[in-house]
């Protein structure tokens, strides 16, 4: 299965999922899964169960409250249905779904709940979970997601993760590790939690913590007012002015064809994508603002989504989800970039300091930076050609510092490279580090050495090398030649072997929520998802729904 939307960016009146109320300074968010809206016709979506373009909508609503709605405070993520919150990923749709596109489902929508964690954490923007009815798997893991989670108590409503009792799996969108690391359930409650089916109800499951207070039906309408209510004025949410937010759409067509096939080029505004199919490569190509951009806070404001900060970052997330969902057999991307530095730097510059009183500045940055780690999980090769008319600059640097590899070509020219301020710990990785402090595994001392070099801007081939920025150098004659054995190598490999090489180097030093969220999605979940336990003939998965039961090697290794 490869199916993806045509666009990955929906005006609010498009969604098909979900519902969107504002009252005041709360927003309500209500789940209401068409059971017929899947992206194939072969699964339904009974119980409020999601797949790919359910939670493609979930993104986008966030992010325009984040945008579009700069009074909101509070965000209440419910259901429409009052029977079930919500049933977690559609089991039909994983069992018929191919390897790779379980893995970039569930790392997706990995990144969707870390996004509203990200949203309570720097943009104050505090979400309730009211949980009106089953909550199961994915579903409880998007309620963990949430700030506060509030559960109805009656004679049925539960919160569950079953997917060890009932698929042979295990909570692919970090359930096991915000259990314990980040509600901090007790071990033994999150293990017996683990292996119940039915779940746990009401007041038991306030105690083991895994919700943080429950309501009964009679009272939940004032229950959940009252709570959105005081979530709302703990807010720190910064003064902005509504932008909307239009649809990122590329144009798409093919190259002329060449001795080795056709090229497809997407073509944004500021980012140009060329997949040679061929050749198992694609070229992402990122432009600097060709214009200055506003410098005060009412024009940066004013200038709204066509901003380059905003406007060139969502076409590079658009760009990069089409290569994990559209193009997954590439294995190497290439990044380049072009235009003026100071243009980025004047623009990133003013951003930033109109960030520190304004929440649409403050939203860009922290945009950008949610771009730039989905960069850092692509499974794929990142490689950086540095050319004479190259603009490495700021927030672009940061594409050079996230690469495996970054070749310069050594022809006497200089290249545009230099870290600012944006390269100082305004766009951190998933593990808390800069992009510079992750290159050199946390030695201090050579990323500032390399931070203060970069500071003047253009450098020479020596001077990148010298300062760590750059892999290698070759001239002319071998530059070419260099970089194809490089991409012709890694096309040759094992895509699982590099995959899980490039995850393990790029996150040195100290792990958080969200790299042992990932390092778990790479290793356990996807390993547990191949086993014949899981997916084979007579597997959970393959079972489930059907009369017989699964039955399993049961040697452990």
């Amino acid at each position: 299965m490869g199916l993806l939307p045509e666009t990955l960016s929906l005006p609010s009146a498009n969604y098909k999922h979900w519902i969107l109320n504002i009252q005041h300074d709360v927003a309500m968010i209500s789940m209401r899964v068409q059971e017929d809206g899947g992206l194939l016709p072969s699964y339904k979506l009974k119980l409020n169960s999601y797949d790919l373009g359910v939670d493609i909508e979930l993104a986008d609503m966030i992010n325009r409250v984040r945008f579009e709605h700069p009074e909101v405070k509070c965000v209440v993520i419910t259901s429409d249905n009052d029977r079930v919150f919500c049933a977690g990923a559609n089991i039909h749709m994983l069992g018929q779904s191919s390897h790779h596109w379980k893995v970039n489902f569930c790392k997706y929508t990995n990144e969707t709940r870390l996004a509203i964690e990200e949203a309570s954490a720097k943009s104050g923007i505090r979400f309730l979970a009211a949980l009106n009815g089953t909550t199961a798997g994915g579903g409880y893991e998007l309620a963990l997601a949430c700030d506060h989670l509030l559960l109805m108590d009656d004679a049925s409503t539960a919160v569950s993760l079953p997917e060890v009792p009932l698929l042979g799996v295990l909570p692919g969108t970090g359930g096991l590790t915000r259990l314990v690391d980040k509600r901090r359930v007790r071990r033994d409650f999150a293990d017996a939690f683990c292996t119940m089916a039915e779940g746990v109800r009401g007041e038991r499951a306030k105690q083991w913590g895994l919700v943080d207070d429950i309501a009964p039906k009679g009272r939940w309408k004032e229950s959940v007012e009252a709570a959105a209510k005081q979530l709302a004025a703990g807010s720190t949410r910064k003064p902005a002015r509504a932008v909307a937010l239009p649809q990122v759409q590329p144009s798409i067509r093919l190259s002329p064809p060449t001795a080795a096939g056709p090229t497809t080029v997407l073509t944004y505004t500021h980012v140009t994508l060329e997949v040679d199919g061929a050749h198992r490569t694609a070229t992402l190509t990122i432009t600097a603002p060709r214009e200055a951009e506003p410098t005060s806070v009412s024009g940066i404001e004013e200038r709204g989504a066509a901003h380059w900060c905003l406007a060139a970052y969502r076409e590079l997330d658009d760009a990069l989800l089409r290569l994990r969902f559209h193009y997954n057999d590439v294995a190497a991307v290439v990044l380049k970039t072009c235009g003026s530095a100071s243009l980025v730097k004047a623009a990133e510059t003013s951003l930033i300091e109109a960030a520190k009183t304004n929440g649409f500045a403050h939203e860009v940055l922290l945009h950008m930076g949610r771009v730039l780690c989905r960069l850092d999980l692509m499974a794929k090769t990142l490689v950086t050609l540095v050319l004479p008319d190259s603009c490495f600059a700021g927030s672009l640097a940061e594409l050079l510092l996230a690469s495996d590899r970054t070749l310069m070509l050594d022809n006497g020219s200089v290249a545009q490279m230099e870290l600012t301020e944006m390269n100082s710990g305004v766009l951190p990785m998933w593990n808390g580090l800069t992009r510079l402090e992750a290159r050199f595994a946390g030695d201090q001392d050579k990323a500032a050495a390399a931070y203060n070099a970069a500071l003047v801007g253009a450098s020479t081939p020596a001077q990148a090398i010298e300062h760590g920025l750059v892999t290698a150098a070759f001239d002319d004659i071998d530059f070419e030649e260099e970089v194809r054995i490089l991409l012709e190598e890694r096309a040759s490999l094992s895509p699982d072997a590099l995959t899980g090489m490039e995850a393990n180097l790029r996150f040195p030093g100290p792990e958080t929520l969200a790299t042992k969220i990932f390092a778990r999605l790479s290793a356990w979940q996807n390993w547990v998802f191949t086993r014949p336990n899981a997916t084979g003939e007579k597997g959970a998965l393959t079972a489930y729904g059907k009369p017989q039961r699964p039955q399993f090697d049961f040697v452990r290794c």
